[in-house]
């Protein structure tokens, strides 16, 4: 079977999350000849940060395999081919070795995964599971996987490897660690291969940086707030104060809208939800921004709950596609270790991203009713708001975080 190259429609691997570079097939859930509808699931595919399924962008019949099971390929590439309905049918014979349901033999000669447990199905290897089992010489074949059908995860060699008397990530033995400890879009330290060049992911994190940085007008506005009010109410309810700055970003992004929006090229969009992105460190692993879906809907008890769901998910591989695309708006919590003050990489498109820093006691100067000043000791932080100057201009900026501080100064037990 083959088709007008013309009319074939691309099945590529999806980006999901910045520092993602690369995804492994694990299963094909069509195979060549068969009928697919619009959205329906090709495949199901593996990264070091989420396992989830690809739909097909348009109804039709699979006109081609591209990618074997089991093979890892970067972000973009092209996984299969979709003759949509309607399109004509030609008289080669592209496909025709596929049309048995198999799918290609593995590139340059590469041998077959080996399979699981003795189900026939192939080991499901992420690339970081790869790259943890080569740095300490062990064989996927006798690590147990606790996954989905049998899959190997990043904790799975980790205790193989503990079990062997090796020493596993700091990153992971550490108690919980923190949703992140850098702006959302700068490396933590680079992790570097035996050839000291960076690896896949770091210089993906790079590119998107520097897109960043080459697309906006970069500017940073900041602000002191006084926590006092904050640190009384978040105790009782047992919730970080990250949770009460994001409760109070979405009631500043309502009042200043221009901020929840979107400048791609000279498209500029505002957006009437606010979907919040809240940058999760995943350590020498990059990071992942997933997303809360109207946050303005929810109460700060609501977001520190969905807060920390995310992030535990995030870490466990087990986001959606759909919770890490279409933020509006970005957190990031890098005073968790102490920094008082950074400029965050905004994240494109969006034209602000909002950076919290260290909540330190310290001396401030007060003034009372009557004009009378006083020293005492204030929980204190800075706020950082990196802006796109070319979506916007300072005073906004400096409104939008006045507004901030106002709701995290006036906190009541109302919220």
């Amino acid at each position: 079977m083959s088709f007008s190259r013309t009319e074939l429609v691309d099945v590529t691997m999806p980006q999901m999350g910045v520092s993602v570079a690369e995804g492994t097939v694990v299963q094909w859930r069509k195979q060549v000849g068969d009928q697919i509808q619009a959205d329906e699931t090709i495949c199901e595919i593996s990264t070091d940060k989420i396992d989830t399924e690809v739909p097909a962008p348009a109804a039709g019949v699979v006109a081609e395999i591209l990618v074997p099971l089991g093979a890892t390929v970067a972000v973009g590439v092209v996984l299969a081919r979709i003759a949509p309905e309607g399109a004509v049918e030609g008289n080669g014979a592209d496909g025709a070795a596929a049309s048995n349901g198999a799918p290609p033999p593995a590139p340059n000669g590469a041998p077959a995964p080996p399979v699981s447990n003795g189900t026939g199905a192939p080991r499901r290897y992420s690339p970081v599971v790869q790259r943890i089992a080569a740095a300490h010489g062990i064989d996927l074949g006798r690590v147990t996987g606790t996954g989905r059908d049998g899959r190997v995860r990043k904790q799975d060699v980790l205790a193989f490897v503990e079990a062997e008397g090796g020493t596993a990530s700091a990153a992971v033995a550490a108690p919980e660690p923190p949703l992140h400890i850098e702006s959302p879009y700068r490396p933590d330290p680079v992790p570097m291969t035996e050839a000291g060049q960076l690896s896949r992911m770091r210089r993906q994190i790079g590119e998107h940086m520097k897109r960043s940085l080459d697309a906006a007008a970069h500017c940073t506005t900041w602000i002191e707030v006084d926590m006092s009010a904050v640190e009384a109410a978040r105790a009782p309810l047992g919730l970080t104060a990250l949770a009460f700055v994001a409760r109070a970003t979405t009631l500043a992004l309502r009042e200043h809208p221009s901020l929840n929006a979107w400048l791609e090229g000279e498209r500029y969009t505002r957006h009437d939800a606010v979907n919040l992105g809240i940058a999760v460190s995943l350590g020498e692993n990059g990071l992942i921004v997933p997303v809360l879906t109207d946050a303005h809907q929810l109460s700060v008890e609501g977001l520190g709950i969905r807060i920390k769901d995310l992030a535990r998910r995030a870490r466990a591989g087990e986001l959606s596609p759909d919770e890490v695309r279409e933020g509006t708006f970005t957190i990031t919590n890098p005073g968790q270790y102490g920094s008082i003050m950074a400029t965050p990489i905004i994240n494109q498109p969006q034209v602000g991203i909002l950076d919290l820093e260290a909540v330190i006691k310290r001396p401030v100067v007060l003034t009372d009713a009557a004009g009378n000043d006083a020293i005492a000791i204030r929980p204190m932080t800075i706020l950082g708001l990196s802006w796109d100057h070319r979506a916007l201009d300072g005073v906004i900026a400096a409104q939008f975080l006045a507004a901030v501080k106002r709701h995290l100064e006036a906190w009541t037990a109302a919220g």
